[in-house]
């Protein structure tokens, strides 16, 4: 194992959330402004998961005031504090991009387990 693979593994976070594509989440971010911080919420549907290990991410997507806002996180940053499954959906997709065309009730995933 070589340096780098060491310093990453140290990085990993021991107790990962469990969720899957097509659920509604609220996600826990911190947000530093000076030497402030505080903890904001982003809550929407998880569209994609990306890669493994220490740089593995999931963007979510919400509407937010009439436009659609798309966010990606880091599943292993310091910065992301806490991922609470509001909803579990029923998808048969690995990827929701189709949802970005979809407006209204047609954007919804169904309700799952």
């Amino acid at each position: 194992m070589t340096k780098l693979e060491a310093f990453a593994n140290e990085q990993l976070k021991e107790t990962l959330p469990e969720f899957g594509i097509g659920d509604t989440v609220r996600v826990h971010n911190r947000i530093k402004e000076g030497n402030r911080e505080r903890i904001q919420m982003y809550e929407g549907t998880v569209i994609a998961r990306h890669g493994g290990g220490i740089s593995e991410t999931f963007t979510v997507r919400r509407v937010s005031y009439g436009c659609g806002v798309e966010k990606t996180f880091p599943i292993h940053s310091p910065n992301v504090a806490q991922v609470d499954v509001v909803r579990r959906g029923k998808v048969r997709r690995a990827k929701l991009y189709y949802l970005r065309d979809k407006i209204g009730k047609d954007a919804k995933v169904k309700s799952g387990i």
